[in-house]
């Protein structure tokens, strides 16, 4: 199992190869495990950074790694590197990874490796990592070890930035190290000749739209979805034809006056009055949304000017229309009153729901409405019930105040809190996230912050109802009614816990308040931060939850389409 140490140049030349290329190509994020396999990076980065070229930031976690880069690339809207050692350390990565290949995240995954001549031998911490990412990826370069890394890295660049035929999104690139693994005796962290180079800036494409101006078109009965990712084109489509616009949270287009907050219960009042859906970005919430667009009396279209991630081509029944021309006269006008009446029908269903609300306890979709109302700045939703919360609360305002996040890609409860820690880095802004009690413990050990490195500015906000409350929410709330499986969906769905999240605050060293009613949520919100790090708990209840969403939508159908 003797190294051939001789052989091309050393472990520390290709780490600082690499870094240089990624530097030149605007790379200026890279997030670090630590590991013995993968020192030749971290020692090359600890160069990069002492010349100003690169920001490092350490977790000991890889799974907490790979979704804090996820935030990063997100909020940077720029490529970031992760680099951690072999075995199951790279394995670790794989949640992230899935995550950002169906967002076209840019992640570049520099996975240290045993040279081959170490594989199969059982040497420690050795196994084949050449393609663990399997589909998930855009690109598994693999550089052997005393290899000239350059056109490998090449190569790993175009498929970060993607084509006009694929998406970007994330890279392996799989870097085997022979011993040794350190700098040389004479080196020191600052004054590296490697470090003279020129940085430059990551290019991303624009994605401005003019539409056409709404003339001599057909008079029909369309509204646009917009879905996650969907951002300000679907706001101004909707606005220039003067459509109804269904805006998931995470589109970031509620920002609009064409917007009708209540639509995902509202469909079943109107959805026979639809003639035809365009829908932008990606929908991901609503079981009625995906009726509407599975009808086949309704004829529907996708806007898509570029290749996207999170599905396969053909795969949909939507006409896929990269035109803005072609996309307006799809679309047609709107008839007379058409957006009135679903705005008349959204301001009923919301006093519908407003009266079932009970002032003296805290709701989710109440948390939703306050927060959505309150907050500036980055804003990351939790999956399960939280989002859907405020999918249905979050009242549709004239004007952005949040940007809002969500992990969507699979809508797992994965890495929220990391994915949360690296929006705050990168955007430099308060940041907030709500998420509920089983997303925050899946991701608990995420709040370990790396003692030396500047905190960023984060709020937490945990509704604590005890358990996973959304099963409760579908069809498994039936088989739980019905007696004939006794505990099991409590025990095996719900996961009830029993979590003192104060004490884990305060181990981790983070700010913590309780919250319990309206008011206190307000005063919390709005008041002054000890520390950067808070963690807000919410305490609720999830009983009656299932009867309490029956009540809202019975009450919301019971609405009437006008004559």
């Amino acid at each position: 199992m003797s190294a051939r140490q001789d052989e091309g140049q050393p472990a520390i030349g290709t780490a600082r190869q690499v870094l240089a290329g990624l530097i030149r190509a605007g790379l200026r994020d890279l997030v670090l495990s630590p590991g013995s396999r993968s020192a030749p990076l971290a020692y090359a980065a600890a160069e990069a950074e002492a010349a100003g070229h690169l920001r490092i930031h350490v977790r000991i976690d890889e799974r907490s790694a790979g979704f804090l880069a996820l935030g990063l690339s997100q909020g940077s809207k720029t490529p970031v590197a992760l680099a951690a050692t072999s075995g199951t350390a790279i394995g670790q990565l794989l949640p992230a990874v899935m995550e950002a290949n169906h967002t076209a995240t840019p992640l570049l995954v520099l996975a240290a490796d045993r040279p081959d001549e170490l594989l199969g031998t059982g040497a420690s911490q050795s196994t084949d990592q050449k393609t663990l990412f399997g589909s998930h990826v855009r690109a598994a370069l693999n550089v052997a070890a005393g290899v000239d890394p350059a056109p490998a890295l090449a190569q790993a660049l175009a498929a970060l930035a993607g084509s006009d035929q694929r998406p970007g999104g994330p890279v392996q690139l799989n870097l085997q190290f022979r011993d040794p693994l350190t700098p040389g005796e004479a080196d020191h962290v600052a004054q590296q000749a490697w470090t003279e180079l020129t940085p430059d800036r990551w290019r991303t494409a624009t994605d401005s739209v003019r539409w056409p101006k709404a003339e001599g078109l057909e008079i029909r009965r369309t509204v646009v979805v917009a879905g996650h990712g969907a951002g300000a084109q679907a706001q101004a489509f909707a606005l220039s034809l003067g459509l109804p616009l269904f805006a998931e949270p995470s589109s970031n287009a509620r920002f609009s006056t064409q917007a009708i907050g209540h639509y995902r219960p509202l469909l079943s009042v109107g959805e026979a009055q639809i003639e035809r859906v365009v829908l932008f970005g990606r929908p991901t919430l609503s079981r009625p949304v995906g009726k509407l667009l599975a009808n086949p009396a309704v004829s529907t279209a996708i806007w898509e000017p570029d290749p996207v991630a999170w599905y396969e081509p053909g795969r949909r029944r939507e006409l896929v229309i990269s035109e803005p021309q072609m996309l307006v006269e799809f679309a047609g006008t709107a008839p007379q009153g058409w957006t009135s009446t679903w705005q008349e029908l959204d301001a009923q269903a919301l006093a519908v729901r407003q009266d079932l609300q009970r002032e003296a306890l805290l709701t989710g979709p109440m948390v939703a409405e306050e927060i959505w109302r309150s907050h500036c700045g980055p804003l990351l939703l939790g999956s399960s019930n939280i989002v859907r919360d405020f999918d249905l609360a979050a009242i549709p305002a004239a004007s952005a105040s949040a940007t809002v996040f969500a992990n969507r890609g699979l809508a797992g409860i994965d890495g929220t809190i990391s994915t949360a820690l690296g929006l705050a880095v990168a955007t430099g802004e308060p940041t907030l996230s709500i998420m509920g009690d089983i997303t925050f413990l899946h991701d608990a050990s995420s709040l370990a912050w790396t003692p030396g490195e500047m905190e960023p500015d984060l709020d937490v906000v945990v509704y604590n109802d005890g358990g996973g409350a959304i099963f409760t929410t579908l069809e498994h709330g039936l088989v739980d009614e019905s007696g004939r499986y006794e505990q099991a969906v409590e025990r095996l769905f719900a996961t009830p816990q029993n979590a003192r999240l104060k004490e884990l605050a305060a181990a981790y060293g983070w700010e913590y308040q309780l919250v319990a009613t309206p008011a206190e949520l307000r005063a919390t919100l709005r008041g002054h931060k000890v520390r950067k790090l808070r963690l807000i708990e919410i305490s609720a209840s999830r009983a009656g939850l299932r009867a309490e969403n029956l009540e809202l939508s019975s009450r919301i159908a019971r609405l009437r389409w006008p004559a």
